[in-house]
């Protein structure tokens, strides 16, 4: 069963020209990642943005662990960024991206 969680969806999306960082806070297990990597991707997808423009990382999953080195994540954001369109970066667990402050 999935739950829309509207509400939260769309205080993502009401804001999400405003050119400031969008953070995604609650308790452990209560949809945080869902909320961003499902429903507001999909939201994104529907409403027209290219599935390339919209980079997705779990710091987390150990796949993306390389990219906890801040270096190797932005090389790796300045090189998914193609022309002057609008990117999302979705990151979770960005904490665990060493001085993501500085990112």
């Amino acid at each position: 069963m999935i739950i829309n969680r509207e509400k939260y969806l769309q205080e993502l999306v009401s804001s999400r020209h405003n050119g400031l960082v969008k953070i995604i806070t609650g308790m452990r297990r209560c949809g945080k990642s869902f909320l961003l990597f499902r429903l507001f991707k999909r939201f994104l997808e529907d409403d027209g943005v290219m599935p390339d423009h919209i980079i997705k990382m779990a710091f987390d999953d150990y796949a993306f662990k390389e990219f906890r080195n801040p270096d190797k994540f932005y090389k790796y954001v300045k090189e998914k960024i193609a022309d002057d369109q609008p990117y999302y970066i979705l990151l979770d667990e960005v904490q665990m991206l060493d001085e993501f402050e500085d990112v």
